[in-house]
């Protein structure tokens, strides 16, 4: 037996015996005083892990006064004490699970979906940072052992490929209007990526408006070889030389819309870079710089480019945000090169696989350079390289401090990424917060115009209207909610006072703007409205009063009285003011005064622990519809919620810009947070609760309530977004 007894007069011998017998690293797993002293029950703790209980142990008795043990009963204080050595022995495997060391035996965590998703990152080649930032944000659905890998595999994918920046569309570089310049080390590849942009362009915008310059003076035959390519395409080339003022080309290059830089290829440890991007960066002239990174290098050396030439674009005061991925075809593997273009925060316009110009290069592909990266053959993957230390840049790198600060950008970065292809009109609402910055006399007018321009025209579904009055305590009436056609809400609301007078000419309104074919309404419409609704044959909802009269086989009823009787015998799971519930409810089919058919609702919100009723609602709905406007019912009690969010940010934001904002302007931000946190409240996919726990991540605490919680969470990543803007926007020799 691992577990032994001791037992003294008091606590000092006893424990005496224990270290004497056990040492000082003894475990203590139970005690108790008996008539003789104290009793202790101990073991050593490298005995924890091999504990076997006593076959015939019993589970410990409920407690009780005068409970007496006869002979043959199993001792309590030997039970509890081995249930809890088998607890202790199911924790410690546990953690020993879910954070395995760099050197533990494979064959103990292979069940565990972490630490399988973790040393496949590894084995490819991303960094030991950027997988655990990307797993610490695995949904508990995909953490069990017994989970199909194949839907883990699918998540950590999407999550890669959300967090790898990349060109949208080819036309968003070749028909902007400038000069670029594309920097990067020797043999990278920077002369033949010249002549495959070069080729791309013409085939879009002809010879005429192209022009290429080459400032490589030190190689022989430089020029030739760029030369041979202009010949080529039949567009100009110039040479700048090192000491030849920028504007002064520019000067000479008069008609030329866009022109290309192919640069001197130079070390990163080169103190020349800095002199080069300044030289660049000196005339009246605004030169966009690329960075050219080899695939096939190692990760030291593209960590160390990246951070050296980044640092000589800002001592130059310039920015170096993109970059383009050469000799993909000679990598062994493309983890290495898009850990560190995610880590950073490049974005990737192209990716560049071979010689011929300009066939072997094409538009970046996040699931194309993912899937590359991910499904690299093992064979290619070197030994050695599958450990945490190994997977790890040494050569240079940024100071803990700063790499932690980068890694919330990264995370900030990536959660408004992704917040901006979930939910239609997030766009509009940074629109509408970047107005906020503006001095108040224009703010205003800047609001007019944005909201001139329709951001979500033709992208909603509906519309969940407002009731037509202010908030209570609030001297502002709720916006109007826009819906998509999943039936979650749009970031950019409609403000109430800005809409036509009359139902009939808002629901005509939006839905020439919006597109709105689905309308929840907030009170029963007048008769000229219902009848312009059936008319048009869209869908609608209509929340009412108890006290709602209606006809029932030719007998007037209100709806209270109505459904007196009727049982409530269906039910749905739903979101409600921040916590999970159940709707029961049910249907008869009933009339208006004039006759139109209808279905008359009524449903009750329900705790699903007790059952207890939370609050009780009644609605009308077209009768052609049947009972497949019960989802709409949801939404719209779903809505409910966004009203109270919209006035907890309100009085957020009205704290913090110390009444210097718009009305109008800040009603849209507090309302357009307020949906987009109700919007992933509701949610339920994958994708949704990895975006909450990022969200949750960045406000670096933990909440009760998820909806306020997401509320606070994307006030806070605005608020950061804003102060890593104005950050940049002061000048650096001010800092210094």
């Amino acid at each position: 037996m691992s577990v032994r007894r001791f037992v003294g007069a008091n606590s000092r011998d006893v424990m005496r015996q224990v270290r004497e017998t056990l040492g000082d690293d003894a475990l203590i797993v139970a005690n108790r005083r008996t008539e003789g002293g104290v009793e202790i029950l101990a073991m050593a703790d490298e005995a924890v892990d091999h504990f076997e209980p006593s076959p015939t142990s019993p589970p410990p008795p409920t407690p009780a006064p005068q409970i007496a043990f006869s002979a043959q009963d199993s001792d309590p204080l030997q039970a509890m004490s081995e249930r809890l050595l088998r607890e202790m022995q199911e924790m410690r495997e546990l953690l020993s699970q879910r954070q395995p060391t760099a050197d533990a035996p494979v064959s103990a965590t292979t069940d565990d979906p972490i630490f399988r998703l973790r040393q496949h990152l590894l084995s490819v080649g991303f960094s030991e940072e950027l997988s655990n930032e990307v797993l610490a944000a695995l949904p508990t659905s995909l953490a069990q052992p017994d989970d199909d890998s194949a839907l883990a595999m699918e998540w950590l994918r999407g999550q890669l490929m959300a967090r790898l920046p990349v060109l949208k569309e080819e036309t968003g570089f070749f028909d902007q209007a400038g000069i670029v310049a594309l920097v990067g080390p020797t043999g990278v590849g920077k002369t033949t990526t010249t002549a495959k942009l070069a080729a791309r362009f013409v085939m879009r915008h002809g010879t005429r408006p192209v022009a290429l310059v080459t400032t490589d003076s030190f190689r022989i035959g430089a020029h030739e070889q760029l030369r041979i390519y202009a010949r080529l395409l039949d567009t100009p080339m110039y040479a700048l030389d090192a000491e030849q003022p920028i504007d002064e080309l520019v000067g000479r290059l008069q008609g030329k819309q866009w022109v290309i830089i192919d640069t001197v290829g130079m070390s990163q440890r080169d103190q020349r870079v800095i002199e080069q991007i300044a030289h660049l960066q000196g005339g009246q002239a605004s030169v966009r710089l690329v960075l050219l990174l080899n695939a096939a290098s190692q990760p030291e050396t593209l960590e160390e480019v990246v951070l050296r030439y980044r640092q000589a674009a800002r001592a130059a005061g310039a920015e170096l945000d993109d970059c383009i991925i050469t000799k993909q075809d000679e990598a062994g593997r493309l983890a290495p090169v898009l850990d560190i273009v995610i880590r950073h925060g490049l974005r990737v316009l192209f990716g560049s696989y071979g010689q011929r110009v300009p066939e072997d290069m094409a538009v970046a592909d996040p699931a194309a350079l993912i899937d590359q990266a991910l499904n690299t053959p093992l064979g290619r993957v070197r030994e050695g390289r599958s450990s945490p230390s190994a997977s790890q840049p040494h050569s240079v790198s940024l100071p803990r401090w700063s790499r932690d600060v980068l890694g919330q950008g990264r995370r900030l970065s990536s959660v408004l990424t992704r917040l901006r292809e979930r939910i239609i009109g997030f766009s509009a609402l940074e629109s509408v917060w970047d107005i906020a910055s503006l001095p108040g006399v224009v703010q205003d007018r800047r609001l007019d115009a944005l909201l001139a321009s329709e951001p979500c025209a033709d992208k909603g579904l509906g519309m969940a209207w407002s009731p037509r009055r202010n908030e209570r305590g609030c001297d502002w009436s709720m916006p109007d909610l826009g819906l998509d056609a999943d039936g979650g809400w749009l970031a950019l609301t409609s403000l109430q006072h800005r809409q036509p007078a009359g139902w009939q000419s808002r629901l005509l309104r939006q839905g020439e703007t919006l597109g709105a074919a689905v309308h929840l309404l907030p009170v029963f419409p007048d008769p000229a409205t219902l009848a312009w609704l059936e008319a048009q044959h869209l869908t609608w909802i209509t929340l009412v009063a108890a006290t709602q009269r209606v006809y029932c086989q030719g007998e007037r009823y209100v709806l209270r009285q109505l459904f007196t009787d009727s049982p409530l015998t269906d039910h749905t799971d739903l979101r409600f003011r921040g916590q999970t519930v159940q709707l029961w409810h049910t249907h008869i089919a009933v009339e208006d005064a004039a006759g139109t058919p209808l279905l008359a609702w009524v449903g009750e919100v329900r705790d699903p622990e007790n059952g207890k009723r939370i609050a009780r609602r009644y609605w009308l709905t077209p009768a052609r519809l049947g009972a497949d406007v019960r989802s709409l019912l949801v939404i719209q009690l779903q809505s409910e919620g966004v009203s109270s969010l919209t006035k907890r940010a309100w009085q957020q934001l009205k704290d913090a810009d110390d009444g210097e904002v718009s009305t109008e302007v800040r009603l849209l931000m507090a309302s357009g947070i307020a949906a987009a946190a109700g919007h992933l409240d509701i949610a339920n996919d994958d994708a949704a609760i990895a975006l909450r726990s990022d969200l949750l991540r960045l406000l670096g605490t933990t909440r009760k309530r998820r909806d306020t919680a997401m509320l606070d969470a994307l006030v806070h990543a605005f608020m950061a977004r804003d102060a890593i803007r104005q950050l940049s926007s002061v000048s650096r020799e001010g800092l210094v």
